[in-house]
């Protein structure tokens, strides 16, 4: 038993009594720390692109944060705004911040398949098939407006965003690394429009609403953009090859076991929340899917790791949780008729459910 006590534990004594410290916990304290030391540097490059990328675009820092998550996380956007928000520009630069190839494809309703992902192309000249590859081959996917697109488009979209591939012909192309996809949608405009299935946008990581700036940011964007010609210059901060060290520095992110059980509640909160003496049910017709809990956890590690920490705190939970959860929640007719939302529902739940 001494033995045992001297190999996997230290002693010592504090006024008048024996404090006993294993081994492993001092291991696992020490491996955090150096974690963290480790993400401090790591995480100074995506830091740096934050501010870069705040050259040029006014505000919308939390649409470049998420951005950022996805890029961590191997996971897609869904960005939901009007108009002339800059959400192309912002994805313009961040692909100029990074060194990486950018491609941006305007959904429309007589848009096909093959316009996205490519077909094959007969030559006459040796007859035989080539294979033109589409725009879906590139690093960042901007896909905007894509609910005006037929389901069949979508589809294939969806289909390279879960698989990281394409089947053209009968060959099958990996897509590049990092690769990302963000989708814009307009919320004031239904007409000619397609909307997502709740199944297909289960898809997307995040969803995340982009607002007007405020006064103080107007003036800027006016001070800044008021011109016939304006520049997008971007520094590059990031090479895809930090992107892909980064990842696996988020997979190491300790994550507390008090922390995990946040999560899993907030989750199980959307589909029995008469359990945490909730008074939802009549608001909430389906809740979300085990997919949210694997984003959320993965988004807060990311969160985690743009703050500098090998650790995760409950605050990186609830702040990305809304961006995780509200297009995953499906709100009744009932929530509907009282002008309640997603955001609402996940709000009183994030507001209830006790934090570790």
């Amino acid at each position: 038993m001494a033995n045992l006590l001297q190999a996997n534990s230290s002693c010592f004594l504090y006024r008048g009594t024996f404090i006993v410290v294993t081994n492993t916990q001092d291991s696992a304290h020490g491996r955090i720390n150096e974690l963290t030391e480790e993400i401090k540097i790591r995480s100074t490059p995506f830091r740096r692109l934050l501010d870069e990328i705040g050259r040029v675009i006014v505000g919308q820092r939390q649409l470049i944060h998420r951005m950022q998550v996805g890029l961590l996380t191997n996971g897609h956007l869904l960005i939901e705004g009007v108009p002339g928000l800059a959400k192309t520009t912002a994805v313009a630069c961040l692909a100029k911040g990074i060194s990486t190839g950018f491609q941006r494809i305007q959904f429309t309703p007589d848009l096909l398949p093959a316009d996205l992902i490519g077909t094959q192309i007969y030559r006459p000249q040796d007859q035989q098939f080539a294979i033109q590859k589409g725009p879906i081959f590139s690093n960042l996917i901007l896909a905007d407006e894509i609910n005006r697109a037929p389901a069949k488009v979508q589809s294939a979209l969806l289909e390279a965003m879960q698989e990281r591939q394409v089947t053209i012909g009968h060959t099958t192309y990996k897509l590049d690394d990092p690769f990302l996809v963000m989708a814009t949608q307009n919320p004031i405009e239904q007409e000619g429009t397609y909307p997502l299935p709740e199944a297909q946008m289960d898809r997307f990581m995040l969803k995340v609403l982009v607002g007007h700036p405020t006064r103080d940011e107007e003036i800027q964007i006016l001070e800044r953009m008021s011109r016939t010609k304006t520049s997008l210059e971007v520094t590059p901060t990031l090479s895809p090859e930090e992107i892909i060290r980064a990842r696996n520095l988020v997979d190491e992110i300790y994550v507390d076991n008090k922390v995990r059980d946040y999560i899993v509640d907030l989750v199980m909160a959307t589909r029995d929340p008469g359990s945490y003496n909730l008074p939802l049910a009549d608001l909430i017709q389906y809740g979300v899917s085990p997919r949210a809990t694997i984003s959320l956890t993965l988004a807060a590690k990311a969160n985690a790791f743009l703050n500098g920490r090998g650790y995760v705190v409950p605050g990186d939970v609830k702040e990305i949780a809304p961006d995780v959860l509200r297009h995953r929640l499906i709100v009744t007719y009932e929530a509907e008729a009282e002008e309640k939302t997603s955001d609402d529902v996940v709000r009183s739940i994030l507001d209830h459910v006790a934090v570790p």
